[in-house]
């Protein structure tokens, strides 16, 4: 049976990918700084992903457990967009987004490569179209994504042709339960609607499966970044 390792696997993208592959038949280890239970063909570990220890602790249940890793999806991500500005933005705050959002993916791809080499398996890092375009007040969101998505590509030439290394870049995706979107919200993307996890957790089985695609970016935002938009 497949093993995968998700990051951020407690709520969000994370939880959406944690409960597709169980549902597929995978084993799942979820790492998350917010407590989860173990069960049937799930690890929880609980720790953040910008320590090494917990990268390392990670990979060491999860093969503790189910002896392989076949698939890693790095998701945890921490957010100050519209927080700050550019005068307020503290180091601290800029260090400890980076931390998450790129030392962290990093340091779970380092630990974890050795098993996936293995098991020729392969890794989906969770950018944002946040990389591409930008808001108000999101420097170190959008930096951090923007070093996910060229991490994404150096880690494919590395770690090629055993382990393959991509990224999606998802836009508006609703986490919340039982939101409701208005007509607008739909219809302005093109897709007519609001993305949900699901949509991610598809394409990162795709991903993973797709033997001859690696160190790519792929936007999932319902078509959004290929409207053009202007101010009437």
């Amino acid at each position: 049976m497949k093993t995968i390792l998700i990051t951020g696997g407690v709520q969000g993208i994370g939880r959406g990918c944690v409960d597709y592959f169980l549902k597929s038949g995978w084993n799942v280890t979820s790492v998350d700084i917010q407590k989860m239970t173990s069960g049937d063909r799930l690890e929880a570990v609980l720790g953040d992903t910008s320590l090494e220890f917990t990268a390392k602790q990670a990979v060491a249940r999860t093969i503790e457990r189910f002896g392989r890793l076949d698939a890693l999806i790095n998701n945890a991500g921490i957010s100050t967009i519209g927080k700050f500005n550019v005068e307020e933005l503290s180091l601290e705050e800029w260090n400890r987004v980076l931390g998450v959002n790129l030392t962290g993916y990093f340091l779970m791809a380092k630990h974890a490569a050795p098993f996936l080499r293995q098991a020729k398996g392969a890794i989906v890092n969770i950018a944002s179209t946040r990389a591409i375009q930008s808001e108000s007040d999101s420097e170190a969101y959008a930096a951090s994504k923007g070093g996910v998505v060229a991490l994404t590509h150096a880690l494919a030439v590395s770690l090629g042709p055993d382990v393959r290394v991509n990224c999606i870049s998802p836009g508006w995706i609703e986490t919340r339960k039982d939101a409701k979107h208005s007509e607008a919200d739909r219809l302005q993307h093109p897709a007519g609607r609001v993305g949900i996890p699901q949509d991610i957790a598809e394409l990162a089985d795709y991903l993973i499966a797709a033997g001859f695609v690696t160190g790519q970016n792929f936007v999932a935002d319902g078509g959004m970044m290929k409207k053009m938009i202007y101010e009437e």
